[in-house]
């Protein structure tokens, strides 16, 4: 049952806590996966698309629908196959015929939901993986002459399969600069394995409550859009970008500016959901993770010592880190 005070959607501090009870009813649904949870919120918070890499059956569908239910919004899944169509992801146009004689009429796909889950969409062809870089974008769909709004929020939350399983192809720079986050999804523990068999084979299903809608989730983009990050912090965070174009034979491309424009969002997010109104340099160092490891190429010196572009990550914070301990 939804309990948002509408009086109150500009009061960040009741809005924080708001957000904070979606989360907690999203979690009795979902076992184990504290984590991407909260990932995955920081993204809706900011209105970014999250790519989450993982083995089939880890819950991934599950969890895109308990979020649709928690901000009763509409979701659409999308099953990505080697013979989907671009058209079967925006829509088409159709001829109908009349009295007054032929027409055409847009017939919308499944793209205009509030929620997209693109499920393995690395096994669709790179001509039907672009048909989602304008929604993803800029949340509209061109089709012939005519561009078709979005519904507002608009998320994709996509699933590929690792890189190297067969039948796969993968997602081009362009596109993977359009994900705001690259979540990895690990196997869940033993216990952690148990809790999942008890929840979804028991006689019981947890019974998932609206909490928020879509009005409440865009006034909680707004609030967290106008948290203040110092200066410092903001240094900090454009060195940690620069640093990926920095000479480096772990590193082939560094991050695009868009990677500095998901740093902010994401580590002002995540302030908000802990209910402090500014911005830290822990914030940045936590979010640098999901939002670079997909925008860094590694190098041929990186792939042949196998190192993971998380390692890398991590050895540009931990000198930066040191450097601005000095300040």
């Amino acid at each position: 049952m939804e309990t948002l005070d509408r009086s109150r959607l500009q009061d960040p501090v009741y809005m924080a806590q708001q957000i904070a009870a979606c989360e907690k009813e999203i979690q009795k649904g979902i076992i184990g996966q504290g984590g991407i949870i909260r990932q995955v919120m920081l993204a809706m918070l900011t209105g970014g698309n999250v790519l989450l890499e993982g083995m089939p059956g880890l819950g991934k569908t599950r969890l895109v629908s308990t979020i649709g239910r928690v901000f009763d919004l509409s979701f659409k899944r999308i099953q990505f196959t080697p013979d989907l169509m671009p058209s079967d992801v925006t829509g088409t146009n159709i001829i109908i015929k009349n009295e007054q004689g032929s027409s055409f009429s847009f017939e919308r796909g499944p793209i205009f939901s509030n929620l997209i889950l693109a499920d393995e969409i690395n096994r669709a062809t790179p001509k039907t993986q672009s048909a989602l870089l304008e929604a993803m974008q800029e949340h509209t769909v061109t089709v012939g002459n005519d561009s078709h709004a979005l519904k507002e929020p608009f998320f994709v939350l996509a699933t590929q399969n690792p890189i190297e399983n067969e039948g796969t192809y993968p997602l081009p720079e362009a596109q993977l600069d359009r994900f705001m986050f690259k979540i990895l999804v690990r196997f869940p523990s033993k216990e952690e394995l148990k809790g999942i068999v008890a929840l979804t084979e028991g006689s019981e299903a947890p019974v998932i409550e609206k909490q928020m809608d879509g009005e409440g989730l865009l006034a909680a983009r707004t609030l967290v859009n106008q948290i203040p990050i110092a200066d410092a912090v903001m240094n900090y965070l454009l060195e940690i970008v620069m640093e990926t174009h920095a000479p480096n034979p772990y590193i082939r491309e560094g991050a695009s500016p868009r990677a500095a424009q998901s740093l902010i969002r994401a580590a002002r997010a995540k302030a908000f959901l802990e209910g402090r109104f500014n911005v830290s340099f822990q914030d940045v160092k936590e979010a640098a993770y999901p939002v670079l490891r997909h925008r860094i190429i590694a190098g041929f010196d990186a792939i042949s010592k196998g190192i993971t572009e998380d390692e890398i990550i991590k050895n540009i914070l931990d000198a930066k880190s040191a450097l601005f301990e000095k300040i």
